[in-house]
């Protein structure tokens, strides 16, 4: 979607003033890892509603590539609305058309139009644009109105330009070649800005006015970053926080109020209804600022009212648009199934894909791809587990919220399995590692802050799933086990518990039908067809299969290496050889409890009565 246009739907009149809307801009890290880490970042500020992110431009070479395939990660797996950079100084009209056409493909309708540093040994630019507008004009000459472009603006001058009325002008010209926004440099002088855009809008310039906001995390940084800028430091910014300059605590806590109070001049002001955060990659200083403004709180309470539209979520590539359904086994794992289901056939009528497509399940993902940490990374986080009780405790860990992730699973524990992570814990004791699961419910509103999701006065419902691996020696009893209980249950043909078992090799076991797609999340909502967001069945499990054994392998290779010290190397080949055993030995299973009406302790009980324990 358009910034303008989401601009104008967040800030329509209504009863009492909307609050201010807010954007992140993000640049492009050095390190493959630093990538993997600021997309676990952005994916948690996608939880405060920005209005869109920005990500910079970095012309030539891998790092302006990366910008595009950044930009298709916010899109397509992290539902982030994105704007992206361009520069044109420097650049052939090549890159710029294969800039844009990435932009187009990946669902991407916004642009950064930049001019760029020009050459630092003072020559003329040997590109094929010389200003933004000339950008600006290729861009609307090729692409019509497709993309919402926006501009840069300087409200304290351009340090090439002297005059401010010249530099005022320049950028009316960039306005009126095409420009849909304008996002300014970095401030702190309020008053100057007000006054700015004041001159601004005497000019005709109409379009939307977003201030660039730079927070405040240390002393060092902020004066570095304002003289870089050549921009003015009010005399109370500097007296408050030339005092304790040297405690980056202090300067933080007292960057945010100044922060905050220049904010809210910035909306009282009534030039401005939204702000832009240069995050400078980082988290926290942004986040003190938007709580000191309460727009979170606001945000918070905003989308409580209705749930959020799925429960999982949903991708803005255009050709994602409709898919409305997608299998649990990779509710944990959002950035390889949008990778791996990229080449499956289409969603047709809003399904999660066709398992005809000769592509469905195929891998073709690097071990960076599907481990998603360095080798360095890996060790940091999980080491190198040598028993099958050493993993179980990188899982307990995990789901104690110790660690924030795992081989298998890229985020935090959430919210949603506290219900039954007491068990999760024990069976994980028992040498059942759990890969994924989620409680059963039975009719709770669709505004609840943890389970609810779709529209508002609706009620959402789920099955309890558990997903875990079990030693082929004992699976074969658990079966059986769940076999007698569905038989006890009465004449029904269908399972109550149903079940897939699979080993390394595909062989699999399962009380299911080939063609069954079982719901084990769905939602009634008034005036709406019930709908079904959360499958489970056959040919999606086993592609998922070959996923989690990829997993286990690519995590042993990526630890062979020099990172690991001389004295782990022994340890490092007892992680290698019980992987090996692992993936030999042990079974992926899930178990649906189809009566959500039920416990959520019946499936652990089978478990437990059987006395099931790897590690005894």
């Amino acid at each position: 979607m358009k910034i303008s246009d989401k601009l104008h739907q967040a800030h329509q009149v209504s009863s009492r003033p909307p609050p201010a809307t807010f954007s992140f801009e993000f640049f492009v890290p050095k390190t493959s890892q630093g990538v993997q880490n600021l997309y676990d970042r952005m994916d948690r500020m996608y939880d405060l509603n920005p209005i869109f992110i920005d990500i910079t431009w970095n012309a030539g070479g891998r790092s302006s590539s990366l910008t595009n395939e950044m930009v298709l990660t916010a899109q397509s797996t992290l539902g982030l609305e994105t704007c992206m950079h361009l520069t044109c100084t420097n650049m052939k009209i090549e890159l710029i058309d294969e800039a844009l056409e990435k932009a187009f493909k990946s669902g991407c309708q916004n642009i950064l139009a930049l001019r760029g540093d020009p050459p630092l040994d003072g020559s003329e630019s040997t590109g094929d644009f010389k200003y933004a507008k000339d950008l600006i004009h290729y861009i609307r000459k090729k692409y019509g109105s497709h993309f919402n472009i926006g501009v840069a603006a300087y409200p304290e001058g351009h340090p090439e330009e002297e005059d401010e009325m010249r530099t005022l002008q320049y950028l009316k010209e960039k306005c009126d070649a095409g420009a849909n926004f304008i996002i300014t440099q970095m401030f702190y002088d309020v008053d100057n800005f007000i006054s700015w855009c004041g001159k601004l809008r005497k000019l005709g310039v109409e379009i939307p006015i977003i201030p660039g906001i730079m927070p405040i995390s240390t002393y060092a940084a902020f004066i570095r970053r304002a003289k870089w800028s050549e921009i003015k430091i009010p005399p109370h910014f500097l007296s408050a926080l030339d005092p304790i300059k040297d405690d980056d605590f202090l300067v933080r806590e007292k960057g945010t109020d100044l922060v905050s109070e220049m904010c809210r001049k910035l909306i009282d002001s009534g030039h401005v209804n939204h702000l832009h955060f240069y995050t400078m990659n980082l988290e926290k200083a942004t986040v003190m600022i938007l709580e000191n403004l309460n727009l979170i709180e606001a945000i918070k309470c905003h989308e409580t009212v209705g749930g959020t539209e799925l429960p999982w979520r949903k991708s803005l590539h255009p050709e994602r648009s409709k898919e409305s359904i997608r299998p649990i086994f990779w509710q944990n794992r959002k950035y390889s199934y949008v990778s791996r289901t990229a080449t499956w056939d289409e969603f047709p009528n809003g399904r999660w894909g066709d398992s005809r497509s000769p592509a469905f399940g195929d891998i073709d993902l690097c071990a960076s791809e599907l481990l998603r940490q360095s080798p360095k990374r890996a060790y940091e986080l999980w080491g190198t587990p040598g028993s099958l009780k050493e993993l179980s405790d990188i899982v307990i860990s995990y789901l104690k919220g110790e660690l924030n992730s795992l081989p298998w699973s890229d985020g935090a524990v959430g919210e949603d399995t506290k219900v039954i992570v007491d068990d999760l814990i024990e069976l994980n004791k028992r040498g059942l590692l759990t890969m994924n699961s989620q409680p059963a419910l039975n009719s709770v509103k669709s505004s609840e802050q943890v389970f609810g999701w779709g529209p508002k006065n609706g009620y959402v419902y789920q099955k309890q799933y558990l997903e875990f691996f079990c030693h082929k020696n004992i699976i074969a009893k658990l079966l059986q086990a769940i076999d007698e209980f569905n038989t006890n249950q009465g004449e029904s043909s269908s399972a109550i518990i149903s079940y897939y078992a699979v080993d390394v090799h595909g062989n699999l076991t399962t009380n299911c039908n080939d063609d069954d797609i079982n719901a084990v999340t769905w939602g009634v909502f008034p005036g709406e067809e019930i709908l079904q967001p959360t499958i489970v069945e056959k040919t999606s499990f086993l592609a998922w299969k070959d996923e989690v054994y990829r997993l286990f392998s690519e995590w042993k290779k990526v630890l062979a290496s020099n990172l690991v010290e001389a004295k782990d190397q022994a340890k490092l080949q007892s992680f290698e050889n019980m992987m090996t055993e692992f993936s030999s030995d042990f079974v992926l299973c899930n178990l649906v409890n189809n009566d959500f009406i039920d416990s959520n302790s019946t499936l652990f009980k089978l478990i437990y009565d059987l006395n099931l324990d790897v590690l005894a």
